[in-house]
């Protein structure tokens, strides 16, 4: 399996020739970079001792912004006991809860100091957004992403509170329909994606996606409301 080494030149191999995921290896956390790595298929995924590392993965969890599901349970919580959830408020704090998260079978994060520092500045010049729900004016759960056209590439969640992470994605799913938003890329199929309702497509179907996604404006800046 082959695997590029980055040079200080902008530019990424073929993301197709990433046969089992991982595509190449070094290069920076620059805004230019990991923009090109998103529009390219492309994203950062590395641990505190590792490299940088470049995937493209062989098959996309995509979640279609309509087409969101929720458990009965999970919804009754919500119409119950709602949180209130807002957006591009408290972009630091969710990426820091989220680098803290323990993950099952991961023994660190790879949400590194490096990567906040990158997505705090991707925030800043308004790529990156936070949805965060709130309880009483504490933030107990949320999650943070990047957009590009109409896509929306997911990061990462957390929740302090059971269902606090739900509310902020299905607020994300609410804001992204109502924009007209293509998709909401998962990354890696796993279980609790599926079973929100996203569905795995394979690298040239997701590529093909993607570029009519990117083909519409960019919403760019704060989505704060």
């Amino acid at each position: 399996m082959p695997v590029f080494r980055l040079t200080p030149q902008l530019l990424f191999p073929d993301p197709e020739l990433a046969e089992e995921g991982l595509l190449a290896i070094g290069g920076d956390l620059s805004v230019e970079r990991l923009l090109l790595a998103y529009r390219s298929g492309i994203f950062p995924w590395f641990g505190e001792e590792d490299p940088l590392l470049w995937w493209s993965p062989p098959e996309r969890a995509v979640l279609r912004p309509g087409r969101l599901h929720l458990s009965a349970r999970t919804r009754r919580s919500l119409r119950h006991r709602p949180f209130e959830v807002r957006f591009d408020t408290a972009f630091g704090e969710v990426i820091g809860h989220c680098s803290q998260v323990p993950r099952p079978g991961q023994d660190g994060t790879w949400i590194t100091a490096a990567m906040r520092r990158a997505y705090l500045q991707l925030h800043r010049d308004g790529y990156a957004h936070s949805f965060e729900a709130f309880r009483e004016g504490r933030l107990v759960g949320g999650l943070y992403g990047l957009s590009l056209g109409a896509a929306f590439f997911g990061e990462s969640m957390f929740s302090l509170e059971d269902y606090g992470s739900r509310a902020a994605f299905a607020e994300l799913c609410r804001a992204a329909w109502s924009w007209g938003f293509h998709f909401i890329d998962g990354q890696l199929p796993n279980p609790n994606l599926e079973g929100l309702g996203a569905t795995v497509l394979d690298r040239d179907a997701f590529l093909e996606r993607l570029a009519r996604a990117l083909a519409e404006p960019t919403r760019r800046g704060p989505w704060t409301e």
